[in-house]
C-alpha cells in the first residue's frame, strides 16, 4: 500500500508499506503509462524488462553489462521522458532495459537520488527535497 501526501513543510511525500518479503511495491508511471515498481535502493538505475520496454516503445540504446543479483547480465541503456510515483516526478531519467526482469520495473537510484528516503516502522518514506519535477 502506498499513500501520497504533503509533509509539514509542504513537500510531496510517498509512504510505501512493506509488502511480500519486506519489499516496497508501488504503482507509478513511465512516460505516462502505468507501471508497477519495486523500489530498489541498491539498483544504480531504473530498470525495465525487455517486454515492458517494447510495450512502452522505448529506444534500445547502447549495449551494456549490468550487475544483477544473479551476476552480470546484458542490457541496453535508454532514457525515460518521465517517471512518476505518487506526487513525485522526474524527467529525462536514465534507465536500463534488462532481459529477464520480472513483472515489476526496478525503481533505482537514477530516480531515487533526487529525493530523501528513510525507513520508519516498516514503511519507506520518499520525499521531495524542494526542487519539483526538474
Amino acid at each position: 500500500t502506498a499513500v501520497s501526501g504533503l509533509d509539514g513543510s509542504g513537500r510531496a511525500t510517498l509512504t510505501i508499506e512493506a509488502g511480500r518479503g519486506g519489499h516496497y511495491l508501488a504503482d507509478g508511471t513511465v512516460n505516462d503509462s502505468r507501471v508497477r515498481f519495486l523500489v530498489d535502493t541498491g539498483a544504480t538505475d531504473v530498470a525495465l524488462s525487455e517486454s515492458l520496454a517494447r510495450e512502452l516503445g522505448l529506444e534500445f540504446g547502447p549495449r551494456v553489462t549490468v550487475m544483477t543479483a544473479a551476476g552480470p547480465a546484458p542490457a541496453w541503456m535508454t532514457r525515460l521522458d518521465s517517471v512518476s510515483l505518487g506526487g513525485l516526478e522526474r524527467r529525462n531519467v536514465r534507465a536500463t532495459i534488462t532481459p529477464g526482469l520480472g513483472e515489476e520495473a526496478l525503481l533505482g537510484m537514477s530516480f531515487l537520488k533526487h529525493f530523501s528516503i528513510r525507513q520508519e516502522g516498516g514503511n519507506l518514506i520518499i520525499a521531495s527535497t524542494g526542487s519539483a519535477g526538474a
